[in-house]
């Protein structure tokens, strides 16, 4: 190879070294991952982050593990000089909350990268997704055009354009499946529908929006529908939606609505027609992802992961978010 050749490929590559993270920041968000590196640690970040009282106290957060009272002090120090932490004493004991301008990235953490990385992602045959992507596409234009012959009320472009782009929004996180284009079915009428919704007259309607839609925002609508008896009506959405819905939550799923529709429950991409024709938004560890509508009343609910929960956190979220559930019915239907 020419020093030439050399010179020419470094000026190629140099772009991209000049947009990594730069060293200032890189040792600044190095120096957070080390000192969350530890399990407990990032199960009291999480119990501080839930709890519905906005702050944690030291005495609570000692139950998450069978350690003395010296060893949970010295992990919430560690935590506390990240900056993710402040602590106020009061009395004998000491309450800590997430600094405020940590919160965005510790919502990140625990909603969005750790469940990621909590899952098993299976082997990918690019190949073969390639090929099944191409025949995917034929079915979806044939699906496409039989919704727009058979929803004649509508703008036949309109349809179209919904039906494309309800499976893009699939298909990005989803696992290529036979099911595929009976979920692209049912999302893209979930969205004309959406178009079509008179708030004025219609049913009350809840939407339930989290990050992956594979664990609590799916949970809140499967209860609201069984405890609403239809006098109220709740969907479910993600930010950036998993591929599926987790395992162990598609077992509580069943209990709640029955071995069928449980089965039938799929993560679904946020849309701004979901949120426009909501009467309720309620987001669950996503931050401010969703537009802003006028009319639309909004709710954030700090509650924990199914996801991630043992056995026994997963029954505790379930009841927290019924107790939560049934205090919004009240409002909705009286």
């Amino acid at each position: 190879m020419t020093d030439t050749a050399v010179i020419s490929n470094t000026e190629a590559c140099a772009p991209s070294a000049t947009h990594a993270i730069g060293t200032e920041a890189a040792t600044t968000v190095a120096g957070a991952l080390k000192a969350l590196a530890d399990p407990l640690r990032l199960r009291m970040l999480s119990a501080i982050a839930i709890d519905p009282r906005g702050e944690s106290c030291v005495c609570d957060l000692a139950e998450l593990a069978e350690v003395s009272q010296p060893t949970v002090s010295h992990h919430l120090k560690v935590l506390k000089e990240t900056g993710m932490l402040l602590s106020e004493r009061r009395g004998t004991w000491v309450y800590y909350r997430i600094a405020p301008g940590k919160q965005r990235a510790v919502a990140a953490l625990l909603d969005a990268f750790a469940p990621a990385a909590a899952a098993m992602d299976e082997p990918e045959d690019t190949a073969a997704r390639a090929e099944a992507l191409q025949q995917m596409d034929t079915r979806v234009t044939r699906l496409a055009e039989e919704l727009a012959d058979e929803l004649t009320g509508l703008n036949r472009d309109l349809v179209v354009a919904i039906v494309r782009e309800s499976y893009a929004g699939l298909v990005r996180s989803a696992k290529l499946t036979a099911h595929m284009i009976p979920l692209t079915e049912r999302f893209a009428r979930q969205r004309l529908a959406d178009l079509t919704r008179d708030r004025v007259t219609a049913v009350p309607q809840v939407l339930f929006v989290c990050v992956q839609n594979a664990g609590r925002s799916q949970l809140a609508a499967a209860i609201v529908n069984q405890l609403a008896g239809g006098k109220v009506i709740a969907r479910s959405a993600g930010s950036t939606p998993a591929a599926d819905v987790h395992p162990h939550l598609r077992s509580l799923l069943t209990e709640i609505e029955g071995e069928q529709l449980a089965g039938d429950a799929f993560p679904k991409p946020l849309t701004d027609d979901a949120v426009r024709a909501a009467d309720v938004v309620v987001t669950m560890g996503c931050g401010d992802v969703c537009p802003i509508i006028p009319g639309v009343r909004y709710e954030d609910w700090a509650v924990g992961d199914p996801a991630l929960a043992s056995p026994e956190g997963v029954a505790a979220i379930r009841d927290d978010i019924e107790g939560r559930v049934r205090e919004l019915l009240a409002t909705l239907t009286d």
